[in-house]
């Protein structure tokens, strides 16, 4: 299935992923993965990508000693991202197989 919105999508991506920001890309690349992000954020990245409509304040909160407003926004987009266009790789690829 030809999907006409795929450049797009990946140009959005790269940008987050790779574009100037307050975080390494190594760690965004890692978040949107739900890789390796170390121990302080596995548990948050490993919630947006399986149940994102249960992160709370809390869990922002208990990171923000070690990290700022800024390095939380991109590491949760990154995750967000990254969760999405797994679920919209495999749903494309259930039509394909269909």
């Amino acid at each position: 299935m030809d999907d006409p919105y795929a450049t797009l999508r990946d140009q959005v991506l790269r940008s987050v992923l790779d574009g100037p920001a307050h975080t390494e890309s190594s760690l965004r690349h890692a978040a949107a993965a739900d890789g390796d992000v170390g121990a302080a954020l596995q548990p948050l990245v490993d919630k947006i990508h399986r149940h994102a409509y249960k992160v709370t304040d809390e869990d922002l909160s208990r990171l923000r000693p070690h990290y700022d407003e800024d390095q939380l926004f991109e590491i949760v987009v990154s995750a967000a991202l990254g969760a999405s266009r797994q679920r919209l790789v495999a749903g494309l690829r259930a039509l394909e197989d269909a």
